[in-house]
């Protein structure tokens, strides 16, 4: 049988715009909230933002057949892609308006197979630490009616002024 996914998004230039008037925070409250459309690539792969404090962030996606890989499981982009961008945003969560970040690098580490049958995914992400130019997040991926783990990582974060400099030293960011 085929099926069919369809998405529609707002230009998301536009929505960075509006970001740099706005602490990381504000950012991702206003996105939750829906006074501020959401990135197209979590339309695409089917993220929701659940709660954003400082330093903290959760997503949560549902896995379906449109997630899998040749052999028979959700391929294993959808735990990394929701393990960046979680960790990323945690680590947006604590930045000052005018202030981005850029990742440098991201570790996955897979813990289990994720299926259509493993129902709801969390992923809940924490700043490990928040430096004027370099922050790290780790995140934690697991099936939310069983709590099993399914995936977890860490992040390592360039924080960049809305000039396109690393903060506190004036140079080009990477």
């Amino acid at each position: 049988m085929t099926r069919s996914r369809t998405i529609t998004w707002e230009d998301p230039v536009d929505t960075f715009a509006a970001a740099s008037e706005m602490s990381g925070l504000e950012f991702l409250v206003a996105i939750g909230e829906g006074r501020l459309p959401q990135p197209p690539m979590g339309q695409l792969m089917g993220f929701e933002g659940l709660e954003a404090e400082e330093g903290r962030v959760v997503f949560a996606v549902t896995p379906n057949e449109s997630h899998y890989n040749p052999i028979g499981v959700v391929h294993g982009g959808l735990a990394m892609t929701l393990l960046d961008s979680a960790m990323g945003c945690a680590v947006q969560s604590t930045l000052p308006a005018g202030s981005g970040y850029t990742s440098l690098e991201t570790k996955v580490n897979f813990a289990r197979a994720i299926t259509r049958d493993t129902g709801r995914i969390l992923c809940e992400a924490k700043v490990v630490h928040a430096g004027r130019t370099i922050a790290t997040a780790e995140g934690r991926v697991f099936a939310q009616d069983t709590g099993k783990l399914l995936a977890h990582g860490t992040s390592t974060c360039l924080i960049v002024s809305a000039n396109g400099h690393a903060n506190g030293n004036g140079r080009p960011a990477a």
